[in-house]
């Protein structure tokens, strides 16, 4: 009976055992699983990472200079946004046309007989200037107190362009009255224009002035004869 007993225990003890290995050996299985699960997640985690030092695998960022964002643009320099050139307004960079002033002019008077004896005043431009008269009349003034010549045409001419070779022309009649009388002179003032600033005298030998006329620029010497 005590052996039965006894046998019954031993057999308990070993069912009792088996039960506690095989949970042991469920828990063991359990934990590895897990912690090998957690394990792989850290792993795959510290791949997808970025760097500490905060580099990518793509363009790399040029570092941002104080008061600047960082740009991440290849080989971009900078301008200083000037231009280069003149430009006269209208887009194509040309050079302004500059009005003549008498000092861009070699002058030269010439004794003619015509309309009862005048002065031809020719004007050239000097070697390397370009520049225009304006379609108004030569101021051609006379003695110390600046008389003025007055208009032999009815009209201005037109602008021209002197340049190289090209003359233009102008006809003086320092009097134009048939009475005795006037001041003796023997030079005359030239101007191109009112606001020339640098107007230049021209000798022309002893003349009688009396209300004078001048005519407009011309580039032939026949047009521009100054009939009264």
């Amino acid at each position: 009976m005590f052996g039965n007993r006894r046998k019954a225990l031993l057999v308990s003890a070993a069912l009792t055992g088996g039960v506690l290995l095989m949970t042991a050996c469920q828990n063991s299985d359990g934990a590895t699983g897990d912690g090998a699960g957690a394990g792989t997640g850290a792993t795959q985690g510290s791949s997808s990472a970025a760097p500490a030092d905060g580099a990518t695998s793509g363009t790399p960022t040029t570092p941002a200079t104080p008061g600047e964002p960082a740009s991440s643009a290849p080989g971009k320099g900078k301008t200083s946004g000037a231009g280069s050139g003149t430009d006269s307004g209208n887009g194509e960079g040309k050079k302004v046309g500059q009005t003549c002033g008498a000092n861009d002019i070699a002058w030269a008077t010439k004794h003619e007989s015509q309309a009862g004896g005048y002065i031809l005043v020719s004007a050239k431009a000097k070697p390397g200037i370009t520049c225009y008269l304006p379609a108004a009349l030569p101021v051609i003034a006379f003695g110390s107190d600046g008389t003025e010549a007055g208009p032999a045409e009815q009209a201005v001419g037109e602008q021209i362009k002197l340049s190289g070779n090209t003359t233009a022309y102008a006809g003086v009649n320092p009097r134009t009255t048939k009475e005795n009388g006037g001041k003796e002179l023997d030079s005359i003032i030239v101007a191109v224009g009112n606001d020339d600033p640098n107007p230049v005298s021209l000798p022309v030998g002893t003349i009688t002035v009396d209300k004078p006329i001048v005519t407009n620029w011309h580039t032939a010497p026949k047009d521009a004869v100054p009939f009264s």
